[in-house]
């Protein structure tokens, strides 16, 4: 499996600053925890600026080796990431079938809650950010009714948060973050962009003022909350 270079990294974390996907500051998450970042890629709104985050997606996913034949979005962030990535793979020479969730049942027409292309085969689910994981589960589930395989996960950002306060070294549970998780749970990997390191480093090699003042605040959160 290749990793992401620093480089293509790099550059994903100016496209989401400059997209003010991710900002600096005081936010609290549906965790209740006080975040000195939040990432949100709802603010990824023209042609442009998709066709540059599905580019992104795909080279991370091709670069991972997964083999898949349908990319799923769960309703709703992830479904206009599904659209993107599927086109910028496409682009490379991969095509492969898009298919989506709605979150209430359509009760006329063709009805149902799933959309697109069969839910058959090996499915790799895409989604922005996983703090709890809670609609990638629920999508998931919906996946493996279908009877398909679901063979990993796409985010843009990893967290790298425990799903509690960092738990004491040498508990059963020390390494257990929501990403790991889950990549325990459906016993699939979950492909990350980019993730919290990546962000500290970021900020570490920019050395700008505003940068500065940031990165303690993330430096602290990392200690508090995350893997090191």
């Amino acid at each position: 499996m290749m990793t992401v270079s620093t480089q293509e990294k790099t550059a994903f974390i100016d496209f989401i600053l400059a997209q003010n996907v991710l900002k600096f500051g005081q936010f609290t998450l549906n965790s209740g925890r006080l975040s000195p970042y939040f990432f949100n890629l709802g603010e990824v709104a023209d042609g442009a600026a998709f066709t540059q985050l599905g580019q992104a997606y795909a080279a991370a996913i091709i670069r991972s080796g997964v083999q898949f034949d349908v990319l799923f979005g769960p309703a709703y962030k992830g479904i206009p990431i599904a659209v993107a990535t599927a086109m910028a793979l496409s682009a490379r020479g991969h095509s492969v079938g898009v298919a989506y969730n709605r979150k209430e049942a359509k009760d006329h027409g063709e009805g149902g809650t799933l959309v697109g292309a069969p839910i058959q085969g090996r499915v790799l689910m895409i989604d922005d950010v996983l703090t709890s994981g809670k609609a990638v589960r629920s999508a998931a589930q919906l996946i493996q009714d279908a009877g398909a395989e679901i063979v990993g996960v796409a985010i843009a950002m990893d967290r790298e948060e425990y799903h509690q306060e960092k738990p004491a070294e040498g508990l059963p549970d020390a390494r257990a973050t929501a990403v790991t998780q889950l990549a325990d749970d459906l016993g699939a990997p979950v492909i990350s962009i980019a993730n919290l390191h990546d962000l500290i480093e970021y900020l570490e090699r920019s050395g700008s003022g505003d940068n500065l003042e940031a990165l303690a605040s993330m430096r602290e959160y990392q200690t508090r909350y995350c893997c090191a």
